[in-house]
């Protein structure tokens, strides 16, 4: 471990501020960067003015900064070139280096070392985009690049290599790359540190989120993890939160004196010293980051403004970093996520499983192998995007045909094409280490290698691990070994354990990052030898995830029934998917649309499947008998039996809506409102009420419940949740509003990092038509945005919505954070990933009166199980203000229970 990583772990390391802009305020001539040819080559001037660089670097260090950067954020060869002195690279980078190393050393002393942060800005290339001037450069080429930067830097003396303002996700491995050659090269390791630019809206120039960010960045092995420039600070604070939660190494914020403002031709960045310095202060109290400075426009005013406000305020102790974290063992922090260049996709879907597409592959498609054939990228990318709406989370990609020799190119075309047509992430399958590295040098996120066996030994081990632990990407392996397929749950388990030690022990893989594939042979074949492979492969998996904790599994699931009849083959597939994921499957090689969720299937089927599955006497048999004789009927015009035959009404729409069909649900709507309004002798608009809160909502909760229960995968509830919009939007035609008149105000959103907003969407429609104004933010929307938000409108309410687990952690924030600022505005929670107790506990901030008691947020914390208790909670808020004061007081008494 490094001095500047051992000093890291004990308190907050201040950086330097500016060096551009500090260079502009010296008015240097033509003549002082050593001619017209290089005029405005900041990085030039430590060879032609090295008393200015020498006198800034002094100045931030009596300011009390810990950290100077090295001037050299554009002395890489591709920008040295641009002012003629490429040539130079070597000497303008190794005498930046010494230069801050040397006044470095003369202001440390054993209390206060001071450090060198060699820094390394982008190139101004764009690899992942498809511009074809940006993009035009390969990654071996960034990375020789950067080597050659990281190389002198090294040489000179720093003590930590500075990624900074990066762009581009897939640079910045480019970067990283070139780094660890450059300290093979010299033969001395430092940290690395890297940071990206966000724009205001969160997101680098290409799109990539922050959690995609931190997924790429942490599975890199990087040391630190943060953000520069770009910015001020305030539009810093919801990525900095994110990464406080999540981010298991230290976290270094960098943000600009604010967003510049164009003053006569100039650019002047107008945020003053001290707001800057509170700031960041505030920044290391709330979210515990470990390194704070200032980029763009930070005098050295606004760096002893920091120094003085930063220098002793204790860290916030952070959720997201493990306290006993060994910087020199990254096998145990990998984060569970794969992520495209757009976001980030846990591994571990909640309920399980995340669903790998298939059909990008020419081996499997004969669409796709045409389009292959054709070189016909746009179908590649219609086939995926298919994939994706259809509910896969990550699309395995294969481009290997027999026709073709050119496997890597075309991959490499393929998921250039996908990466930037798709936000899913992509498991990259081949059986060739070339196609497997020409794709990962093409895409821009973390992906997922399919696949390593031990089929011949260490040889594909060592082949492909290599490049995993490289390019951080997840490893799905394969029980093979010289012998057999492990077709036993002993042989799955033994092949497990002998490539898990190779991969976690000797090469260092994460264990999240092994995917193991148990693998499935079909139970459909008579064979003596196979008719307990279904209950081999579920033991396996549960055996797998016991005895090599934080490992996950893998099925292609349909290899089961292979051999049946389609019909026959669906309901053994999924019935299943529906065992193994009991089981501790977490991800499932299948298509959506051929999957039926277990509790639609017959109950005489299932019990069938069931015996096939577990090795019941006669089960295969029996199996192949019934689906002959109740083989699908060819459709004729009037052989298809109606399933909602002898149902009423209501019972029609709730199948519908709950079977996922869209076909003539509004006018089934139509019908029944005419059908109430007669039978209650209401009003149209009446009787529209009635049908939304007695038999759509109902059906609705259906769904959920059935999600929540793990019987439907996540595709069909979004499916169920188009057929409730398409209802909904046609029974709003018969709602009556009164305009210019509202019952209240209500922020709606998703918040940050959840991208879900079917529950919400239905709260809107309910108050919306019981006569609330609504204000819906969307998905994934940030704290600060939320808070605006109701101040703008004087809302009466805020309501929350999470489905995932991960971020229902931004309510208890948001709580926090208007507790903090002595907002009033009470707080409805709701979602898949919570329930009335932990809207009970979220009520309460990190604060205790004089007698340890906890301290409530006053004006309270509601959870709703659906959208029709969310309205009842809004209609007692919005009532008188002595049955509010109840209603919360009432809250705060059942909380404290």
């Amino acid at each position: 471990m490094s001095q500047f990583l051992d000093t890291l772990a004990e308190r907050v390391l201040i950086y330097d501020g500016a060096m551009g802009t500090n260079i502009q305020n010296y008015q240097l001539s033509a003549e002082d960067y050593g001619g017209q040819s290089t005029e405005g080559c900041n990085e030039y001037l430590v060879l032609t003015k090295p008393g200015v660089i020498e006198e800034i670097h002094t100045g931030f260090l009596e300011a009390g900064c810990d950290v100077i950067e090295t001037d050299s954020f554009t002395a890489s060869r591709l920008k040295l070139d641009e002012y003629g002195v490429g040539a130079l690279t070597h000497e303008v980078n190794l005498t930046a280096a010494r230069l801050a190393r040397r006044i470095a050393d003369s202001y440390s002393t054993a209390k206060q070392p001071r450090f060198v942060a060699g820094s390394i800005g982008p190139t101004g290339m764009l690899p992942s985009s498809n511009d074809p001037m940006l993009s035009n450069i390969t990654y071996q080429q960034l990375a020789e690049i950067f080597q050659e930067q990281a190389t002198a830097l090294l040489e000179g003396g720093v003590d930590v290599l500075l990624i900074e303002t990066s762009q581009d996700i897939l640079e910045v491995r480019a970067t990283i790359t070139g780094m660890r050659r450059a300290m093979q090269q010299v033969g001395r390791a430092v940290p690395i540190q890297a940071q990206v630019s966000l724009d205001t809206s969160g997101r680098m120039l290409l799109g990539t989120d922050i959690a995609a960010v931190m997924s790429t960045l942490v599975a890199l092995r990087v040391d630190i993890v943060g953000l520069n420039c770009s910015t001020g600070p305030e539009h810093m604070r919801e990525p900095v939160r994110f990464l406080a939660e999540n981010c298991p190494l230290p976290i270094s914020t960098i943000p600009n004196a604010g967003i510049p403002l164009n003053v006569n031709g100039l650019a002047v960045y107008p945020m003053e010293p001290e707001p800057m310095a509170a700031a960041l202060r505030d920044f290391i109290s709330e979210f515990g980051v470990n390194i704070v400075g200032g980029c763009c426009g930070s005098s050295h005013e606004h760096m002893r403004a920091i120094v003085k406000a930063c220098r002793n305020e204790p860290r916030h102790a952070r959720p997201g970093a493990d306290s006993n974290f060994n910087y020199k063992d990254f096998t145990r922090i990998m984060p569970p996520f794969v992520s495209s260049g757009i976001r980030a996709t846990a591994l571990q879907q909640v309920p399980a499983p995340l669903l790998v597409g298939e059909r990008v592959n020419g081996q499997g498609s004969r669409k796709a192998k045409q389009a292959l054939l054709d070189d016909d990228y746009d179908t590649l990318l219609g086939i995926g995007r298919e994939q994706v709406e259809g509910g896969a989370h990550v699309l395995d990609v294969c481009v290997a045909l027999t026709e073709r020799t050119d496997e890597a190119e075309q991959m490499a075309k393929t998921v250039k094409k996908l990466s930037m047509g798709i936000e899913a992430p992509l498991e990259i399958d081949s059986t060739e280490p070339d196609v497997i590295k020409a794709a990962l040098e093409t895409y821009p996120g973390r992906a997922i290698i399919n696949s390593i066996n031990m089929e011949t030994g260490r040889e594909r081990i060592d082949n492909i691990v290599p490049m995993a632990v490289e390019h951080g990407s997840a490893v799905v392996a394969l029980t093979i070994d010289e012998i057999s397929m492990g077709k036993t749950t002993e042989r799955k388990v033994e092949i497990a354990h002998k490539i898990y030690d190779i991969c976690v022990h000797e090469y260092g893989l994460a264990p999240n990052a092994l995917i193991f594939d148990v693998l499935t042979f079909p139970v459909t074949t008579g064979q003596d030898e196979l008719k307990t492979a279904a209950i081999e492969t579920l033991e396996a998996i549960t055996r797998t995830k016991a005895e090599l904790p934080g490992v996950l599994t893998i099925l292609g699931v349909s290899n089961v029934s292979f051999g049946l009849q389609p019909h026959a083959r669906a309901v053994l597939n999924s019935v299943f998917l529906y065992h193994a994921v009991k089981a501790g499957l977490d991800l499932a090689i299948v298509n959506p649309l051929h999957i039926t969720p277990y509790a639609e299937i017959d109950a005489e089927q299932r019990r069938l499947a069931e015996d096939l599955i577990y090795n019941r006497p006669e089960a295969l048999p029996h199996y192949i008998a019934y689906f002959e004789e109740h083989a699908p009927q060819q459709d004729n015009g009037n052989s298809k039996v109606d399933p909602t035959e002898g149902m009423n009404l209501a019972e029609r729409i709730h199948w519908q809506v709950l079977h996922r069909r869209k076909e003539g649900i509004e006018a089934m709507i139509s019908e029944i409102i005419e059908e109430r309004a007669r039978e209650m002798g209401n009003t149209q608009s009446e009787a529209a009420v009635n049908v939304l809160n007695t038999v759509l909502l109902p059906a609705m909760k259906d769904v959920g419940d059935r999600f929540g229960a793990g019987e439907l995968i996540l595709p069909f509830v979004l499916q169920s949740a188009e057929v409730m919009k398409r209802a909904v939007a046609h029974l709003e035609g018969y709602l009556e509003k009164v305009e210019g008149y509202t019952k209240g105000k209500i922020v709606l959103a998703t918040v940050f990092g959840d991208v879900h907003d079917i529950g919400k969407n239905l709260v809107n429609t309910i108050l919306s038509n019981n006569g609330y104004t609504v204000y819906d933010l969307g998905k994934q929307v940030p704290l600060n945005t939320i808070l605006d938000k109701a101040i703008e409108v004087n809302a009466d309410a805020i309501g929350l919505s999470a489905l995932l687990v991960s971020t229902s952690k931004q309510m208890p924030l948001c709580v926090k954070e208007l507790y903090k600022r002595g907002l009033n505005f009470p707080v409805i929670v709701g979602g898949a990933a919570i329930n009335r107790s932990y809207g009970r506990r979220i009520l309460f901030v990190d604060e205790q009166t004089a007698d340890a008691k906890p301290v409530p947020y006053e004006h309270g914390v509601f959870y709703a199980r659906d959208a029709f208790e969310g309205l009842e909670i809004i209609d007692r808020l919005t009532n008188s203000p002595e049955q509010r004061a109840t209603f919360i007081q009432q809250i705060q008494e059942e909380a404290l229970k």
